[in-house]
């Protein structure tokens, strides 16, 4: 079972995604303990900065927990919208700076929980992008926040081929903030997170605030869009196919 750890360094406020034997992907348990970190941190004025990571060296977060949507329904959908809806507005509205450090993979809604963050510092061995539509799943949240950071045509081009971009091309699209050696990902970002932490503090706090407020209709829209969408994808049960299927053959390797 996976679980959310934190702890406080420095004056920066560390969660750490920790299910290392599923590439720290996260279920709704998980995801809910993020958004209370994020929250507590933003709320304790012994906490200048945040910074988000995963356990081990080969990811930050893989997305959903497929052992949790391999048995979603259609009544599901809802709550498990709804919970990711309140973590991404958690930490977009976070007052304090929010750095992710990407130890590795960053896939579907890690990918995502990485682009709510002010800025994202990666090794040069990370990938990251949006995998769902290979899952049978349909690509709605993460696609409006990937269209903010890359406009239409690469958007399209990501979400419709489910392919994972590097962190050389991640970088030079703008996704990623700074590549360092995989030792110093964890410590370069609570150093950037610092850095942002040293701005005057009214006016880094306002310009966020607006920034939030900026994406936040869109967002919203964006998930009510979901809502629906997915309500017809886990009718259908492509997506719990697909996810069964993977737990399937992950057994059958593990067994041989």
């Amino acid at each position: 079972m996976g679980q959310v750890l934190t702890e406080v360094v420095d004056d920066c406020g560390i969660v750490t995604l920790d299910n290392p034997d599923a590439l720290n992907a996260w279920s709704q348990e998980m995801q809910r303990a993020v958004g209370a970190a994020v929250a507590g941190f933003g709320a304790d004025p012994d906490v200048r900065s945040v910074v988000l990571t995963g356990a081990g060296d080969r990811a930050f977060c893989s997305g959903q927990d497929l052992n949790e949507l391999a048995g979603f329904g259609v009544d599901d959908v809802e709550t498990w919208l709804g919970t990711f809806a309140d973590v991404y507005e958690t930490i977009l509205s976070c007052p304090k700076p929010v750095v992710a450090a990407l130890n590795g993979v960053a896939a579907g809604s890690g990918y995502q929980l990485s682009l709510l963050c002010d800025l994202r510092v990666a090794h040069d061995g990370v990938r990251m992008g949006q995998p769902e539509v290979r899952s049978g799943i349909p690509s709605i949240t993460g696609m409006y926040l990937t269209w903010q950071s890359l406009g239409h045509a690469k958007t399209a081009e990501l979400m419709l081929t489910g392919r994972l971009v590097d962190a050389a091309e991640a970088r030079d699209l703008g996704l990623v903030t700074e590549i360092v050696p995989a030792d110093r990902v964890l410590a370069r970002a609570q150093e950037r997170a610092a850095e942002l932490a040293a701005q005057p503090a009214h006016a880094f706090r306002l310009t966020k605030q607006h920034l939030y407020e900026t994406l936040r209709p869109g967002l919203r829209a964006a998930f009510a869009a979901a809502l629906e969408i997915d309500k017809g994808a886990y009718a259908e049960g492509e997506p719990q196919g697909t996810a069964q299927e993977f737990l399937s053959r992950r057994r059958d390797a593990a067994a041989s």
